[in-house]
């Protein structure tokens, strides 16, 4: 960008923004210029802003169209697919502090947010009227609103009560041109027109930016309770998976800890998981009386081959065991200096496939790849653990990325179950979806985007 294009950008920004809302300081724009994915270029924003409003919103937008200026949407910058990193130039468009619940309707069961609202601030808030916002990203802590519905992100909870978009009625979208698009609908049903909404999430900034969202909302389940298999092996884990699927049972929770991530967080956390298992299983049922649903799983373990099944005693003791499979990604992170955190989906029929083939993959290349898994829904999350200084390690960690990623479509599943696209697998993406859909997809982002500025460079 040449200093007259950004001097007339600043100049045009702060005639509608408060000074405090625009940073160009290189010392703290620099902390905005990347999520937490590896290998994922990311480049040096002209400004960073953080509006308030959706009016504020509208005005970078409008400046951006008139200056053709690219322009990066970011949430928290959890993201691990390089979906929020900055490009040379652009103007980097922090949400973060548009944080407002603007209501809670217990009557409809719905939320109406801002996009930085923090996932679990947001979760707190629907809990003191009996209520719950069901998906709960690892990162809920620090996740917004609207990077989960950035990334369609899911969570622990997928295996009963699904993903974010199930969960998205409505929203508010300031266009490329600073237009505002209002989507869907309050109401519990609605099928006018086609479903924009939809198209949104998921979308990663590249159609639009959301301003605020309609929420659906369950009703409060009681407190789960946790059940923990261990198994000699991840075959039978996997196998304990798919009878528990086969005879109906529906779990709040399905979670799987390989060898490498228990030794991991014990590590890290002394937690005293089994270090002598294979594969860690864990089942929870948050139903009035789980007490026949915990047996019932029990059994189909034993018989699939644990070598033993523990329910958790008490409510303390269920946490801590969620609290162990939360901490999953940063133990693993500590094992070398850096991690490529995969995020592939398969059948579950087939998650004992995804799970021997990455074995194989980590022993071809000679390298650390712990998996957990949101087992229900067959998302796997094959952790590539490697040190960064080491060029030849880098490499090899960057080829066994992209193998797991390919027998993950070898074996009928996606690239990506929740983390998206990005910048991270964009080279993958027309691999999965063919030649049709990838115009097809290219037709909609000009429809919206024509002048190609909402976050250039990534997914497409």
């Amino acid at each position: 960008m040449t200093g007259l294009l950004e001097h007339r950008l600043l100049e045009q920004l702060r005639a509608g923004l408060p000074a405090e809302a625009l940073i160009t300081d290189p010392d703290i724009t620099t902390s905005y210029t990347h999520d937490m994915a590896s290998f994922c270029e990311a480049g040096t924003p002209a400004v960073v802003v953080l509006p308030r409003t959706a009016e504020q919103v509208q005005h970078i937008m409008r400046t951006a169209t008139a200056l053709r200026v690219p322009v990066v949407p970011q949430g928290a910058r959890t993201g691990l697919s390089g979906a929020a990193n900055a490009s040379d130039g652009c103007i980097v468009l922090s949400l973060v502090k548009m944080d407002r619940i603007l209501e809670i309707d217990p009557v409809d069961r719905i939320a109406v947010v801002e996009p930085g609202v923090i996932n679990a601030v947001l979760s707190r808030a629907v809990d003191e009227y009996g209520l719950c916002y069901p998906p709960d990203p690892s990162s809920w802590e620090m996740c917004t609103i609207g990077g989960n519905i950035g990334t369609a992100s899911g969570g622990l909870c997928c295996v009963k009560y699904g993903v974010t978009a199930e969960y998205v009625r409505g929203l508010d979208v300031v266009l490329a041109d600073g237009r505002l698009l209002t989507t869907g609908r309050r109401t519990a049903k609605g099928v006018a027109g086609y479903d924009l909404t939809r198209l949104f999430v998921g979308s990663e900034g590249s159609l639009g930016v959301v301003v605020k969202a309609v929420l659906a909302l369950k009703p409060r389940p009681p407190r789960q309770r946790v059940l923990a298999a261990e198994f000699p092996s991840a075959d039978a884990a996997c196998e304990a998976i798919c009878r528990i699927m086969e005879r109906g049972h529906t779990p709040s929770l399905l979670e799987l800890m390989d060898r490498t991530t228990i030794h991991a967080v014990n590590r890290m956390a002394r937690m005293g998981l089994p270090d002598t298992t294979e594969a860690l299983l864990l089942a929870a049922f948050d139903t009035p009386d789980p007490s026949a649903d915990l047996a019932a799983v029990a059994e189909l373990c034993t018989e699939a081959g644990a070598a033993e099944v523990v329910p958790a005693a008490d409510a303390a003791e269920s946490d801590l065991l969620l609290q162990a499979r939360r901490m999953s990604l940063t133990a693993l992170e500590a094992v070398k200096s850096a991690t490529m955190i995969d995020d592939v989906c398969v059948p579950r029929s087939r998650l004992g496939a995804m799970l021997a083939g990455t074995a194989a993959i980590a022993e071809k290349y000679d390298l650390t790849i712990g998996v957990c898994a949101h087992a229900g829904d067959g998302n796997t999350h094959p952790v590539v653990c490697f040190d960064h200084t080491d060029a030849d390690e880098s490499r090899r960690a960057r080829e066994s990325f992209d193998e797991i990623m390919a027998l993950g479509l070898e074996l009928g599943g996606t690239i990506t179950g929740e983390h998206g696209v990005g910048v991270l697998k964009k080279e993958w993406l027309a691999r999965e979806l063919g030649e049709v859909s990838v115009e097809l997809h290219r037709g909609i982002k000009a429809v919206f985007d024509p002048l190609g500025l909402l976050n250039p460079g990534k997914v497409f």
